[in-house]
Order: C-alpha cells, then structure tokens, then sequence
C-alpha cells in the first residue's frame, strides 16, 4: 500500500494503528485478479497464512465476490478446518482492490482435527511444508470471538467505504447462532480451567430463536444477534470440526421445521422444505456455505409462516404498514411515514387502519413494541432501561407505562414472574 494511496488505504493504515496488537486481526491487500499487494501480518506468519488462504480457496471466492458489482457488504469466508476470513471491498477505485480481514479461528485449533481434515489437501511437498509450518505457528494463530471479529470487519468496512453498516450487515453470510465449531463453554470441565456456561441463558435464547419462527416475526435479527454471544452447537467432539457444525445446523434445522409446523406450516411443505436444507448442509464443503445456508433455512420458514399468519382480511396497504412497523421497531415510527408508504393523507390511513385491525395505530405500534420487550426480557439480560432505548421509547417511564397498560404488569414484574415457566 505504498505510493499513490487511496483515501481507503490511508484510512486503512490509520486503523490498523488502532486495533490492538494482542487481537492479532491482520488485513490483507490484493488486486482484484488475486495478486498480492500487501498485509499488516508480520512476516514469518505472512507465506503460512496466505498460503492458506489460497490454497482453501478463499482467493478463488473472494475474485469471483469482486466481479459481482451487485455484491456491496462484507462477508464471512469460511472453511473445512475452522480458519474464517472477512473479504470487502473499496469502491473509490471501482474494485480494483479486494481486502481481506483475518484469518481467525472461533476456538483454538485441535491439531489432531487439523491433521485428519487436511489429509486430502497434503498431496504436494509445497502443502505439506506448509502444513508442517502451520503446526508449527498453531499456538500462534489468531484466536478470536465471533462477535470481536464481526465488530472489526464494520470497523475495517466502514474506513474503507465511508459507510455507517452495523454488524447485522454481516448476518447474509453468517450466522452467529451456529457457530457450531466453537466450543461449548457449558461442558468446559472446571477442574481443567474450563467455564462453565449460563445453560439457562443458552435455553431461554433458544426458546426466543424458535418463537420467532413460531410467530412468523420478521424482525428476528435481534434475537439473532443476542444468542451469538452464547454457545449454539451440538457438544460433540470429532476428528472433523466441519462435520460438528453441520450436525448443529441438522439439530437446528430439525427444530425450526417443528417450530414452524407449531405455528401453521402444513407438514406437507415443512418436512420436505428442512430434508432439503439438511440435504444441502450435507453437500456443503466449507463452513461459510454452512452458515449462509443456515442463515436462509431460518429466514424461510420465519417468512413462510408469516406469510401464513398475515391477516387475509387486511388490505395491501394495512399490511404493508403493518409489515413495516415489525421490522422497525428498534426506531421511531411516525404517522406520515406509514402514510408515504401506503400512499395515503395521515387522516385517510389512520381511519382505515383502525377499521381494518381494530387498533389505532399507535396503539399497534404500542403492542408490537411491548410484544418484542417480552421476548428480550425472557431471553436476554438486558436492563429495562437498555431495553427500552433499544425500542426507542422516549424514556424508561413511559415504556413500564407501556407495558403495564398492555400486560397488567411492571417490565421487571414479568421478567420475575415469568422467567423460568416452561
């Protein structure tokens, strides 16, 4: 990144000053035809890393990412041991320039894992010094949070591109709630120095991800974003990290077919619809195919059944409003921009709203606020006050007002009450 640098690479190299050194987050330079540029990785690492990268065919993926113009966001690359990379792009030079931000695992490595999953991969004398180079760097690797990692992947984007993304952006690619081939925290063995996990937070999380689909609630990435703090995956322990994660997203995909069928999904497109899901995280061979997939498997039945659930007495324009007062209910919601969207006067849309749902609007948008409160207050840990900004209620006292109309009782009352029922 030397002589006549961008503005993106400029702003680049000034966060890369930020980042902390103990994170070992490198970011890499190449020309949209994969030729190398230059990294911030130190360079004993640089051929190890690289090599990998090209070798498990991140390269090949990210060139043909850099030839989609209609690909704008970020996105997680994945692959057959663990080894995850972020690939984004810089548009003041029209995609001259792919930067790609890692490698990092979820959890340390297995050598034993790496050794089996890299057997087809050691035919050549170069990939097999490499491997020998790779065992050799293991306790060196970046090890990293999913969520750390996301969280630097906007940062690195944002400079680069002068957008405001945050990291729901990066959820089309991955999905947090399977990172399957992170350990369980929860079966950690304390006496060896392992952490022993909330299970009853891993549960209720789990209970908010399949109500979800339950209710057809298409504003779901929230939840989403709330469980990929905790450990998602089935605890099984194998030789091949990649046949853990998809034996999690089977288990999940199982979960999510019933939960759909719970909420209205006939059983003659449910089963058919997560066969095919499994089948599919069956044939894939990375671990950023397998979360894309999961990511769609549940964004599907969320949407089918909502599909389902929508009131067929409505009119167009009422679901529209409707639709759109689920997905915003993390901001203000006025009148007149439910108006604008419906094409209607405030006056005209506020009288047939009431008609058609029995609600004004405002009170709808009351109990659609109050109705994901809920959720956030049985599957999370949030504060009331947290909660509240997070719906963007005016203040903490007009929320609990809120809720008390509504449910009869106090925020914290319900989550008191309620937390541990079945």
């Amino acid at each position: 990144m030397e002589n006549r640098m961008t503005a993106g690479e400029k702003n680049l190299l000034l966060l890369e000053s930020l980042l902390p050194a103990s994170e070992k987050l490198y970011v890499w330079c190449y020309k949209n035809d994969g030729t190398f540029v230059d990294t911030s990785c130190p360079a004993e690492e640089r051929h190890v890393l690289e090599h990998a990268f090209r070798m498990l065919g991140g390269m090949k993926k990210a060139v043909r990412a850099a030839e989609d113009r209609s690909r704008t966001l970020p996105f997680i690359l994945g692959s057959p041991i663990g080894m995850q990379w972020a690939v984004t792009f810089e548009t003041e030079r029209d995609r001259d320039l792919i930067f790609v931000i890692g490698p990092v695992f979820y959890s340390m490595p297995d050598e034993r894992q790496l050794r089996t999953v890299l057997g087809p991969y050691l035919t050549s004398r170069e990939n097999a010094d490499w491997a020998a180079a790779l065992f050799r760097f293991l306790p060196k690797l970046p090890v990293m949070a999913y969520a750390i990692f996301t969280h630097y992947v906007i940062m690195v984007h944002n400079t680069l591109t002068g957008e405001r993304l945050g990291v729901e952006s990066l959820q089309g690619e991955s999905l947090g709630a399977e990172r399957a081939g992170e350990r369980e925290r929860g079966d950690a063995d304390p006496a060896e120095g392992g952490e022993m996990r909330d299970r009853n937070a891993v549960y209720m999380s789990e209970r908010a991800l399949l109500r979800m689909v339950r209710t057809g609630d298409i504003s779901y990435q929230r939840i989403l974003q709330n469980s990929s703090g905790l450990s998602p995956g089935v605890p099984v322990r194998g030789q091949d990290p990649l046949r853990q994660m998809k034996t999690s997203i089977v288990v999940f995909t199982t979960l999510v077919s019933r939960a759909a069928m719970e909420g209205g999904l006939s059983p003659e497109v449910a089963y058919p619809l997560g066969d095919s899901y499994i089948q599919a995280a069956e044939d894939c061979r990375d671990s950023g195919e397998l979360y894309a997939l999961a990511h769609a498997m549940y964004h599907e039945f969320i949407y089918r059944v909502h599909h389902l659930r929508s009131n067929p007495d409505y009119s167009l324009a009422v679901q529209k409003c409707c639709d759109y007062i689920e997905l915003s209910l993390d901001r203000k919601i006025r009148i007149a921009d439910l108006a604008a969207l419906a094409g209607y006067t405030e006056y005209y849309l506020s009288d047939k709203f009431k008609k058609e749902t029995g609600r004004s609007i405002n009170r709808y948008i009351c109990e659609a606020k109050v109705e994901r409160a809920r959720v956030l207050l049985l599957s999370t840990d949030m504060p009331v006050r947290e909660i509240a900004e997070s719906l963007a209620f005016n203040t903490v006292n007009y929320f609990i007002r809120c809720f008390h109309d509504i449910l009869g009782c106090s925020p914290a009352q319900y989550r008191k009450e309620h937390r541990h029922a079945g």
